[in-house]
């Protein structure tokens, strides 16, 4: 992927989440952020899937400009696949008609392809059993696989994790980051704000180094994890590998 930002800024009543934030990337698979909490790391993600705009600043995908009309955030969220922490699951649906639901309803499917198509990728991710439970039937692990079924289903070109593990338990957390795991070897595109250093420093061709709302240290994954240039970092390195 192709990233281009500049000088990209959002406020929140007063408050500063981004701050100038630019940046250029010529070819990256896979970019992660991480930072301490309250970085900017969730905003920007927000901001790159067209679910925030920005006060100030551009962003460019691939060599195309984001644009902030109705239309045209529709077109590119419709490119984008999203996974949220919370799982974002509509409670009174099954996970299937989480799933179908938006091939129907903005990508022109049929009900029964798209039933078909969800239950191809429901085998894949090992959640045919469940695919007639609804969220509350399922486990914290199952629901996040339902909920990157229903990201990947869209056939994005941009996969975007916003810390999907960080309401799991450990090996709830291991079974969504082996999923991300395997679609980073498949060589899908992704961008992941997580707070799992090992595993962000396994899978990242590129890391960046988030806080108070500017890109502190940006480079090569094992760059930054082995060599960091600021205070900042090392620091923050310091704090959450210490145990």
């Amino acid at each position: 992927m192709r990233l281009r930002l500049k000088g990209v800024v959002k406020r929140y009543h007063g408050l500063t989440a981004l701050d100038g934030v630019s940046l250029q990337l010529s070819d990256a698979r896979s970019v992660v952020l991480i930072g301490p909490s309250g970085g900017g790391k969730s905003t920007l993600l927000r901001v790159l899937a067209g679910l925030e705009m920005p006060d100030q600043g551009s962003v460019e995908i691939d060599g195309e400009p984001l644009e902030y009309s109705e239309q045209s955030l529709i077109r590119h969220r419709r490119g984008i696949g999203v996974v949220f922490q919370s799982f974002n699951l509509f409670p009174h649906l099954t996970a299937l008609e989480n799933v179908t639901l938006p091939l129907v309803q903005a990508h022109g499917y049929g009900k029964v392809p798209a039933k078909e198509y969800a239950m191809e990728l429901f085998g894949r991710f090992q959640l045919e059993a469940h695919a007639g439970k609804r969220p509350f039937e399922l486990s914290g692990g199952q629901q996040q696989r339902v909920a990157i079924v229903r990201a990947l289903a869209v056939k994005p070109r941009l996969l975007l994790f916003d810390e999907p593990t960080s309401a799991l338990d450990p090996e709830m957390t291991a079974e969504v980051l082996d999923i991300i795991a395997e679609l980073r070897a498949q060589e899908r595109e992704l961008i992941l704000v997580t707070h799992e250093m090992g595993f962000a420093r396994r899978v990242a061709d590129h890391c960046l180094f988030l806080g108070a709302g500017r890109i502190l240290e940006s480079g090569p994954a094992q760059q930054l994890f082995s060599e960091p240039q600021t205070a900042e970092l090392r620091g923050f390195l310091g704090r959450v590998l210490k145990y």
